[in-house]
């Protein structure tokens, strides 16, 4: 049977929000798989439980640049919040931004080589290190372009969200704040990836056929958790944030808008940060 650890347990209690007991037994039952873990608890619980890979690791800021029709973000990464703030790797984040828009390159590396006043984007970042003293780097980006309206919005530095839309800005700003605050993945139903709505049909069958009721209600039951599931993820079903008594699809209605296409980047999502254990290191260079 594979260790199951105190980190282990402590991941995963972190990860859903439930008891250690829970979460120790959980992974006993997984063998140590902390995703199959995860599963489990999501099929006896019926807990919404965040994925690790979601949680929130290392430094930086979004930086977004609009003009006309169209727009960027890109997220840039620093070392500690300390250089996220200094205004020399603001402009860092900056200029990536206006690169990734003006000049469409097609990836990371071909937008550090676009050019901005007379430097490009990777001297930008060397200037930037050789003052700071910490390594930087550009992770992504995303870049709209439009013959509608592009709005943004950022939350902090930390969460930056995109918006491609039939609309006006101000709808479009708030459409923006929104998906910062709701988190929908993507903007309608007939866009949730095949696999996902297919991991969540095979926990909530489980779920329901736990209750032992028939076959047939445990089938209604199914689909009521799916469609369920679909109007939290979705942006246009989910409730408008600054009123909930209308749905986003209603809103857009209303206004005789319509929404192209979204991103979101909240800074370190899916890095894993480096936990250092100070008293271990001192403890270990004091057997030296």
């Amino acid at each position: 049977m594979a260790e199951i650890t105190a980190k282990m347990v402590s991941d995963l209690r972190a990860a859903t929000g439930l008891g250690m007991m829970e979460c120790k037994k959980a992974l006993v039952e997984a063998e140590g798989d902390a995703a199959k873990a995860e599963e489990i608890l999501r099929i006896k619980s019926g807990n919404k439980a965040s994925k690790m890979a979601g949680r929130l690791a290392a430094e930086g800021i979004i930086g977004s640049y609009v003009a006309g029709g169209v727009g960027a973000l890109v997220e840039v990464n620093c070392e500690t919040d300390f250089v996220a703030k200094d205004p020399t790797f603001v402009a860092l984040a900056n200029a990536a931004a206006q690169a990734a828009a003006t000049a469409n390159p097609a990836d990371v590396e071909a937008l550090s080589a676009v050019v901005i006043d007379g430097q490009s984007v990777e001297d930008i970042r060397k200037a930037a290190i050789a003052k700071l003293g910490e390594n930087m780097t550009i992770r992504r980006f995303v870049r709209y372009e439009t013959t509608g309206t592009i709005a943004t919005y950022l939350h902090g530095a930390k969460i930056g969200v995109i918006v491609d839309l039939k609309g006006d800005e101000a709808l479009g700003r708030d459409i923006a704040m929104h998906i910062a605050a709701s988190k929908p993945i993507c903007v309608s139903k007939d866009q949730v990836p095949a696999e996902t709505l297919e991991q969540e049909r095979k926990i909530y069958t489980a779920q329901a056929a736990e209750s032992g009721k028939p076959a047939d209600i445990v089938a209604k039951m199914v689909e009521g958790r799916v469609n369920k599931f679909l109007a939290e993820v979705t942006l246009v079903g989910q409730p408008f944030v600054k009123n909930p008594d209308v749905t986003v699809e209603k809103l857009l209605a209303e206004k005789s808008a319509s929404v192209n296409a979204f991103a979101m980047f909240v800074v370190g999502e899916g890095i894993e940060k480096k936990v250092v254990d100070y008293a271990a290191e001192v403890a270990a260079a004091a057997k030296l």
